[in-house]
C-alpha cells in the first residue's frame, strides 16, 4: 500500500524539528562555554592580582626581617 503525501510531510516536519533542536542544544552549549571561557579570565586575572598583594606583603615582611638579623649578628659581635 502507498504511503500518502500526509506521511512524507509529517516525516519531513518530524527531521526539522529534530534538527532545530539539535541547533538550539549546540548554541546552548556555546553559550556555556563562552562564559565559563569568559569567568575564567576574570578569575585568573583576580588570582595573579591577589598573588601579587602577597608577594609584595612577603616581600615587605622579608625586608623588616632581613634588617632585623644584620644588626643583630652585628650587635653581638662588639660585646
Amino acid at each position: 500500500m502507498p504511503r500518502g503525501r500526509s506521511t512524507f510531510t509529517k516525516r519531513q516536519k518530524e527531521h526539522t524539528r529534530q534538527q532545530r533542536q539539535r541547533d538550539k542544544a549546540e548554541r546552548r552549549n556555546q553559550r556555556k562555554e563562552e562564559k565559563a571561557v569568559a569567568g575564567s579570565v576574570d578569575e585568573m586575572a583576580e588570582l595573579r592580582e591577589h598573588a601579587a598583594e602577597q608577594a609584595a606583603l612577603f616581600n615587605l615582611g622579608a625586608e623588616e626581617g632581613d634588617t632585623t638579623e644584620e644588626s643583630t649578628p652585628g650587635d653581638h659581635v662588639n660585646e
